[in-house]
């Protein structure tokens, strides 16, 4: 045997085999970032040793703390003392805020005397202001408002209420002509409704114009995650729970960040609004496991209201929690292959259609309308067909979303768009042991080979000897 030529075919087998391999793994790997995903509960107890006794339960299995709580918000010490309690322990932060404080000299003289009356210090802003200073990108942003999208279609106004604070009818939406008045209303009112106050500096007094640092905003929702992004959040939770088909509503959170470049997440609520409230501990694993494996940027586990001395979270989801971290931490489970947005639906510009249920509203002001049973068949049957790979976008020509996708289809039409003919292709843990078997075979078992012939020519001459 012409050993030389084993050895020479050998060293030309080894980079056809690995590279393919090295290629494999850095982009697999390299999607799979876990440093760059956060998992973690919101806190809606009232007290610092609830928050510590929490985060105590909860830091060795999550990086992220939600305080989420109104009252909390309202009272600097104790915001800030759970948050060095959170970051002592290795977490990540983030602070909701139903309304912010930037300057209370612009308030009416009455509204002044109230929050006085009321020994409520509008210390918001320099917190706000002081928070990367003093924890540094452990400080992810503020959670701002709640569910704008879902308010708006469920009570008309992104506020989730019907009168202002004097007392008077909202009128944002009186009389609005048509979807795309409706939709510039909504994304004016949420944008300036103390979302780019934080993170767009060249908004007349915001704290970016005036500091230079910019404060990230998130927000939950279950509906019109499009518009919220055009309003301005930097990232929107897509919520779990209710029996909300969840393909859907990572279909439409992720399309929207995907095309606007922004990220996304995912939040576990409620299953139903009875006690106990949360799904059971299996359920919410498999919720997990479908937000980290559609390529959620951030997990938060909903525990609310305090039912023990923890939340409403019981052992069998702290349980489920712990096995979900560990998974992806482990390998091979931190390299799984993930599911990206391959296929985009695109629905009409501005169709504030809801979709979370057939007789949803557009706008929170008009009923579902002739379009609204055939886009929603529509979506339906592409979801069987393209599951989580399936993204729901919307027409709006200020965003080039055709190269963002292999295959497109309109609402107004029944054949798609083919724009390439080689789809996104990524290995499973199948492939990937498969590539490492083959390379270790081709390349050890020439020089198993050798070594063996040598030694039985050296035993040979040996015996001859």
């Amino acid at each position: 045997m012409n050993y030389k030529l084993l050895f020479l075919v050998s060293l030309l087998l080894f980079p056809t085999v690995s590279l393919p391999l090295v290629y494999f793994s850095s982009n697999v790997n390299g999607a799979s970032r876990n440093e760059d995903f956060y998992f973690g509960v919101t806190f809606g107890g009232n007290t610092t040793s609830e928050a510590k006794l929490l985060i105590d339960k909860v830091k060795g299995y999550t990086n992220l703390f939600v305080i989420n709580n109104w009252d909390l918000a309202l009272n600097e010490t104790a915001l800030t003392e759970i948050c060095d309690c959170a970051v002592d322990a290795g977490m990540n932060i983030m602070v909701y805020f139903g309304f912010v404080f930037f300057d209370i000299s612009f308030l009416y003289p009455r509204w002044q005397d109230l929050f006085a009356e009321a020994g409520i210090e509008p210390f918001h802003t320099p917190w706000l202001i002081n928070a990367s200073d003093r924890w540094g990108e452990k400080f992810l942003g503020a959670y701002v408002l709640d569910e704008p999208g879902g308010k708006q279609l469920d009570k008309g106004h992104y506020s989730g209420y019907t009168t202002r604070y004097s007392g008077a009818n909202q009128t944002t939406f009186t009389n609005v002509a048509d979807y795309s008045e409706a939709a510039r209303l909504f994304v004016r009112g949420v944008g300036s409704y103390y979302v780019q106050r934080l993170n767009n500096a060249s908004y007349y007094r915001s704290i970016p114009n005036s500091t230079g640092k910019v404060i990230p905003v998130f927000t939950a929702d279950n509906a019109l995650y499009w518009f919220d992004y055009l309003a301005g959040y930097d990232t929107v939770f897509a919520e779990f729970g209710w029996n909300h088909n969840e393909a859907q509503h990572i279909a439409l959170c992720r399309g929207a960040a995907n095309v606007q470049d922004k990220q996304w997440g995912a939040i576990i609520t409620w299953a139903s609004n009875d006690p106990p409230y949360l799904a059971s501990g299996s359920q919410m694993l498999q919720q997990m496991n479908t937000a980290y494996y559609s390529g959620a940027k951030y997990l938060i586990v909903f525990n609310y209201p305090q039912l023990n001395p923890y939340g409403a979270l019981t052992d069998e989801h702290f349980a489920a929690m712990e096995t979900f971290w560990n998974r992806i931490h482990s390998f091979p489970g931190n390299i799984v292959e993930k599911v990206t947005g391959e296929v985009a639906m695109v629905l009409p510009k501005d169709y504030g259609w809801g979709m979370r249920q057939a007789d949803d509203k557009i706008w929170g002001l008009w009923p579902a309308d002739d379009l609204s049973p055939s886009i929603g068949e529509k979506i339906a049957t592409l979801i069987s067909e393209y599951g989580l790979k399936l993204d729901i976008i919307y027409d709006d020509p200020q965003f080039n979303y055709t190269e963002k996708y292999a295959k497109i289809y309109y609402w107004n039409s029944s054949n798609s768009l083919f724009i390439s003919s080689m789809p996104i292709i990524m290995p499973s843990n199948a492939l990937y042991a498969t590539l490492l078997t083959v390379a270790v075979t081709v390349i050890c078992i020439p020089f198993y080979v050798i070594t063996k012939r040598k030694n039985g020519e050296n035993l040979k001459n040996l015996s001859h000897q």
